[in-house]
């Protein structure tokens, strides 16, 4: 019996130290398998972290946008019973008399910008066509030399423009459909000073931004093709402290603006930015007229504060002299070797 027993107990022990040997391997694969998971960042916790927030948030954030949505068809429905008088712009638009005046971007600066310039302009050119649309005497609206580097641009940016209304759109050039006796061009550097605008003109802007790079460049390219040119009459009511050179979409806002009001002056301080630091030039000579005065008063109490201050040396040049001395002999004394 006991010879049967023996081999049973052997197969029994063999399998249980099968499973130990198993148990013991699965144990030492389990660090094996962390080994190959990576530490989180700081800043990989904080991305899980907040687009944990996000997630948890998503339905707030969608109450959030209905309210607002809720809260807005309230005031424009306040907005049409309080406009009673012909405010809003349904109204406003059914006034619209079209003018017969042309506005022309040249847009023939092209290779003068770099990138960032030419997307400044684009902005400059939507700002005019969203002014112009909204305007109560909008202007026949031409782009010209339109191509290049712009026309990327907005190709990329706004492909909504093939879709623009009430403007002209031209790869030529303004001269090539424009008679050039029609044209004014716009210019801060010529001598001739615009007085009133006449509607059967077609007036110029430079579609150039250029930081002042190329300073007289639109004046000196309407002397050679021999067209007239003229300056807004920003002097003759307005004092700056910057140059008198405007950005494309405030010369073509402040077109927009007189043609509305017939008044120049209220089209230059409804435009022009704080920026530019404009005061009417009645106002600017008063001021520097006080200016003067002032700087005359404070001349005179310094230059008697100087008398005093003279007279106070003089006194006391006795006392200096004799500290002098007296630092002199010390500085003598400590200068000689021990």
């Amino acid at each position: 019996v006991s010879s049967e027993m023996l081999p049973a107990c052997g197969e029994t022990s063999n399998v249980e130290r099968k499973q130990d040997i198993s148990e013991d391997q699965g144990k030492n694969q389990k660090p094996g398998l962390g080994e190959g998971i990576e530490p989180v960042s700081k800043r990989q916790m904080k991305k899980l972290m907040k687009q944990k927030q996000w997630e948890e948030q998503r339905e707030l954030r969608k109450q959030k946008r209905k309210e607002k949505r809720k809260r807005k068809q309230l005031e424009r429905q306040c907005q049409l019973e309080s406009n009673s008088d012909g405010g809003d712009r349904k109204r406003i638009r059914r006034d619209v008399v079209h003018s017969t005046l042309r506005l022309i971007i040249d847009c023939s600066f092209d290779s003068l910008m770099v990138l960032k310039d030419i997307k400044k302009l684009h902005k400059q050119i939507q700002r005019c066509y969203a002014e112009n649309r909204r305007a109560l005497h909008p202007v026949q609206f031409y782009l010209t030399s339109h191509g290049g580097q712009l026309k990327k641009n907005m190709d990329e940016n706004d492909k909504g423009w093939v879709n623009w209304k009430d403007i002209h759109i031209k790869p030529e050039h303004y001269s090539e459909f424009i008679k050039k006796e029609d044209l004014i061009y716009l210019t801060s550097d010529s001598p001739n000073v615009l007085k009133e605008l006449d509607e059967s003109k077609a007036y110029v802007i430079g579609g150039l931004v250029d930081h002042n790079h190329h300073k007289g460049l639109t004046y000196k390219q309407a002397s050679d093709h021999g067209i007239d040119h003229a300056q807004l009459p920003l002097g003759d009511f307005v004092k700056m402290n910057s140059r008198k050179v405007l950005a494309v979409n405030h010369v073509f806002e402040i077109i927009l603006e007189y043609l509305e009001t017939r008044d120049w002056q209220e089209a230059f301080f409804t435009i022009l930015p704080q920026r530019k630091g404009a005061v009417p030039t009645d106002k600017a000579c008063e001021s520097s007229s006080h200016d003067k005065e002032f700087a005359t008063a404070e001349g005179g109490l310094n230059s008697d504060s100087s008398e005093e201050e003279n007279s106070r040396n003089e006194q006391n040049s006795p006392h200096e002299e004799k500290r002098d001395k007296e630092n002199s002999t010390a500085s003598t004394v400590n200068s000689v070797p021990q």
